[in-house]
């Protein structure tokens, strides 16, 4: 055991403590899998992740460091709190000013960049590809019925994979969404992660939305008994697929502000916008709530 750089950053906020936290380990060369998967289930977070160097591979092609990431229950390839708040970490423990980041990890190498408006520093990740399909009807009756849907009020659904999968519902309003009461272990057994969202787009100025204090376009919750968290507080990963999804349908503006985190006493804004290219940006601020050693 050793002597570790640590943080924990609290993720899509600006305000400690009211977003989603991951614990990052800073020098994880060296740490077995079953060290990793212990301290993960020990922090008790959503994510607890460890920064290592990049392999050849990808140092060759451009990756400043690579991400290990762990949930209590398992490792992921992906997920979107722990890529952002791991490169807080990153950044503040190295000093570099960059503004372009590239994370290597299960997913290959996923791109966040830094910017800088008003005095706040946002990073925003660029979503990996998303495959989309539709939900066997089979399962999406089972799915609503694990959180008390009615049919009538879920408007779409498709299955998302941007590295996690996730069974994305757009229901009829913010009030569905933030009522729902899921029995957690109906859809542990499903083993589905469920990513709920409503639209709430009063008119084109929506598109606008570029201010902290922004109404928000999108109220969105993800259930996520299957890998050991009941309810993630704020998710880039599902967050990111659903943007894929509604943007490519036309039933989301190309940028937003979407809410996610309320029912759990948090208050976290993720902010979403697909560029010229296509390419669709997650991102929103975070903050740094825990720093110094960890011995592992």
């Amino acid at each position: 055991m050793q002597n570790r750089p640590f943080q924990q950053v609290d993720v899509f906020t600006t305000t400690p403590y009211l977003g989603n936290p991951v614990a990052v380990v800073l020098d994880g060369s060296g740490i077995s899998d079953a060290a990793m998967a212990g301290l993960a289930r020990w922090t008790n977070l959503s994510e607890t992740t460890f920064v290592l160097p990049p392999t050849d591979a990808g140092r060759a092609a451009g990756a400043d460091y690579r991400l290990r990431i762990f949930t209590p229950g398992m490792e992921l390839p992906f997920a979107g709190h722990p890529t952002l708040g791991s490169c807080h970490a990153w950044l503040a423990h190295t000093g570099s000013q960059q503004s372009r980041i590239v994370q290597e990890c299960g997913v290959g190498l996923v791109q966040v960049a830094r910017t800088q408006e008003a005095g706040l520093q946002r990073l925003a990740f660029a979503a990996p590809p998303c495959q989309r399909s539709e939900p066997a009807p089979a399962l999406l009756a089972h799915i609503a019925a694990a959180l008390g849907l009615h049919s009538t009020q879920i408007r779409a659904a498709q299955l998302l994979d941007n590295g996690p999968v996730w069974l994305g519902l757009l229901l009829d309003s913010a009030q569905t969404v933030l009522a729902l009461t899921p029995d957690h272990a109906r859809l542990q057994n499903l083993g589905v992660k469920v990513g709920v969202c409503s639209t709430s787009i009063a008119s084109e100025a929506t598109n606008l939305i570029a201010d902290v204090d922004a109404e928000p376009a999108l109220t969105v919750r993800a259930f996520a008994a299957p890998i050991g968290v009941n309810e993630d507080p704020v998710t880039g990963s599902v967050n990111a697929s659903l943007a894929q999804w509604l943007i490519a349908e036309g039933l989301a503006p190309e940028r937003y502000v979407a809410a996610q985190g309320e029912c759990l006493g948090r208050a976290g804004r993720v902010y979403v916008e697909r560029d010229a290219s296509g390419q669709v940006w997650v991102g929103g601020a975070s903050v740094t709530c825990v720093s110094g050693m960890l011995n592992l």
